[in-house]
């Protein structure tokens, strides 16, 4: 790997990362549609985008043939469930003033997944990912004592997300080819809710040309991050994905804070000081044992990068 193809990868991972982080600004501008209804039309017009992208990378009968495959089609249908959940989840949780909350959720799943491969997958936690879990865990009790309840939000969305992480780890199968799957699963009950809505007189689309700009844009936002973060994957070790990760959930973060001025009492600040921890240890551990290995980690138990796009 040349300097050069590292230095185009890092810029590009830094890019699609950045891409999803700058989402809490995009989903409240397509207010006054409902999250379900903002939801119904990114599954729609990435499913237009991502057909598109395959035909032009010449890949619609790699996709054709997962999707004959039975088994394949069932475990996708399973992820377009878990992915469905996510994204409607998300875009609630933004439009709702959650943003700090969402971003929580970001930050736990790489600790549900180590908590996953242990439990699911047999998988042997070293010292420092128990440490980490342990932290995590810490972290949650402190919120749900603050928030009184526990952060639904957050555990929602890492897990929606981790079942997902699962499902495509177990697939292994190429991000851009298994979302047009999953999306053209979700087509049906989406297109039939936006026509719904259109019949009540109710839904935003049509309503006027900035709004149904904006709906339609939601498969570019979709897919645009996607292609950058499939360029990343293929210049770049696993090990710095697994760090330019934390990009995302930061940015969510600091607007949730700085844009949204959303209230942080003490409790909550020493909530995400303790998860925080938890990931400074993960992420050191990980290095160091790429280093003592000689190859990528694990990072977060489930090398789920590739498909980690379809998120948000």
């Amino acid at each position: 790997m040349t300097k050069s193809s590292h230095r185009t990868g890092l810029l590009l991972g830094v890019a699609a990362y950045f891409c999803w982080g700058l989402f809490p600004l995009y989903w409240p501008l397509l207010k006054p549609a409902l999250p379900t209804e903002i939801l119904a039309h990114r599954v729609v017009w990435s499913l237009v985008i991502c057909v598109v992208a395959l035909a032009l990378r010449r890949s619609l009968t790699s996709a054709w043939r997962m999707l004959k495959d039975r088994r394949t089609l069932g475990w996708l249908t399973l992820a377009s469930i878990a992915l469905s959940l996510n994204w409607g989840i998300f875009i609630w949780a933004i439009n709702s003033g959650h943003t700090v909350e969402s971003a929580l959720g970001y930050y736990i799943n790489p600790l549900v997944m180590i908590a996953a491969g242990v439990l699911l997958m047999g998988e042997r936690m070293r010292r420092a990912q128990w440490i980490a879990v342990t932290f995590g865990a810490i972290s949650v009790i402190v919120l749900s004592i603050d928030y009184g309840h526990p952060p639904y939000i957050a555990l929602s969305l890492a897990f929606s997300w981790g079942l997902y992480g699962l499902v495509k780890k177990h697939l292994s199968l190429g991000a851009l080819e298994t979302l047009s799957i999953e999306t053209l699963i979700m087509v049906i009950p989406a297109a039939g809710y936006i026509w719904l809505l259109s019949d009540r007189g109710t839904g935003q689309l049509g309503s006027s040309v900035h709004m149904t700009a904006l709906l339609m844009t939601a498969g570019i936002v979709t897919a645009v991050p996607l292609l950058l973060f499939n360029g990343a994957t293929s210049r770049i070790p696993l090990s710095t994905i697994g760090l330019l990760q934390y990009l995302n959930p930061t940015m969510q973060f600091v607007i949730g804070i700085l844009i949204r001025h959303e209230k942080m009492s003490e409790g909550r600040w020493i909530g995400f000081v303790l998860i925080w921890i938890a990931l400074v240890l993960l992420s050191v551990d990980g290095y160091r044992t790429s280093r003592a290995t000689g190859t990528n980690p694990d990072h977060s138990s489930g090398a789920i990068y590739d498909n980690i796009a379809e998120s948000h």
